[in-house]
C-alpha cells in the first residue's frame, strides 16, 4: 500500500483525535487510556533531562512509576535561569513532543524513518537513564514497537501511528493541564515541589505566572505543529 495522500492523512489525524476523546467516555476508558499517560510522563520527564543537556548539566536518571508519575535525576552547577529551564523543559515536552510528531506524520517515509530513530533513542535511554523495572518494561515496550513498526510495518501505518501518538500527547497538555496551577507534585515517592513551584523558586514571581506561561507555550507549540502538518499535506 503506498503512503497515504494528504487528504487520507488529515482525516487520519481527525479520526485519532476522535477516538482519543471517545475512549475517554467508554466504561474501561480509563484502563484503556493508561498506557497514553505513561506515554505522556515519559516525554514529561524526558524533556526535564534534554533541557539539562542543553544548558550543559548532567542527565544522571530517570524513573517512571505504575501510578503514572515519574522524575527525573539531574546534576550541575546550573543558574537561576538554566535552573527554571530544566523545570519548564518537562512542562512542554509533551507539546514539543506532539508538534515533532505532527511534521514526521506528513508522509509515511518520514514515520517510518522517525519511528526507528524514536525507538533507538528510547533503547539508549535504557542503558543510560532509566532506574526502575517499570521504567525498563514500559520504555522496553514503546522502544520495541517503534522499531518493529519501522522496520516492519507499511509506510502508511507508520504515518498513523506516529499521528496518533501525536494526539495522545497534544490532549495530554490539556487533560494534566492542573499539574500547571499545583506549588505541589504527588509522586510514588512522596510530595515535592512542582515544577512551577521550582520555577517560582529561581525567577520569582507566583508559581501561577510561570504556569500560565508554559502552558501558553504549549498550545502555541501545538497550533504550530498542526497548522504545519494540515499545510503541507493540503
Amino acid at each position: 500500500m503506498s503512503s497515504l495522500s494528504g487528504q487520507s492523512a488529515r482525516t487520519a489525524l481527525w479520526v485519532s483525535i476522535g477516538l482519543t476523546v471517545t475512549l475517554y467516555w467508554l466504561p474501561l476508558g480509563s484502563t484503556l487510556a493508561y498506557p497514553l499517560v505513561l506515554l505522556s510522563t515519559l516525554a514529561h520527564e524526558l524533556g526535564h533531562g534534554i533541557a539539562a543537556l542543553m544548558v550543559g548539566n548532567d542527565f544522571d536518571a530517570f524513573v517512571l512509576y505504575s501510578d503514572g508519575s515519574g522524575a527525573a535525576m539531574t546534576s550541575g552547577n546550573p543558574g537561576r535561569f538554566a535552573s527554571a529551564f530544566i523545570s519548564a523543559g518537562g512542562l512542554v515536552g509533551p507539546a514539543v513532543a506532539a508538534a515533532v510528531c505532527f511534521w514526521v506524520g506528513q508522509k509515511g517515509r518520514m514515520a517510518r524513518t522517525a519511528l526507528m530513530v524514536f525507538g533507538g533513542l528510547l533503547v539508549l535511554a535504557l542503558v543510560l537513564v532509566i532506574r526502575n523495572v517499570f521504567g525498563w518494561f514500559f520504555v522496553g515496550s514503546v522502544a520495541g514497537i517503534c522499531i518493529w513498526s519501522g522496520m516492519k510495518a507499511q509506510k502508511d501505518t507508520c504515518q498513523v501511528l506516529v499521528l496518533f501518538v501525536g494526539v495522545q500527547l497534544a490532549l495530554s497538555v490539556f487533560s494534566r493541564s492542573d499539574y500547571l496551577f499545583t506549588s505541589n507534585a504527588q509522586t510514588a515517592i512522596g510530595n515535592q515541589p512542582s515544577d512551577v513551584a521550582q520555577m517560582a523558586d529561581a525567577l520569582f514571581l507566583p508559581y501561577w505566572f510561570w504556569g500560565l506561561l508554559c502552558g501558553a507555550f504549549s498550545v502555541l507549540v501545538l497550533v504550530g505543529g498542526i497548522r504545519n502538518f494540515l499545510r503541507a499535506t493540503r
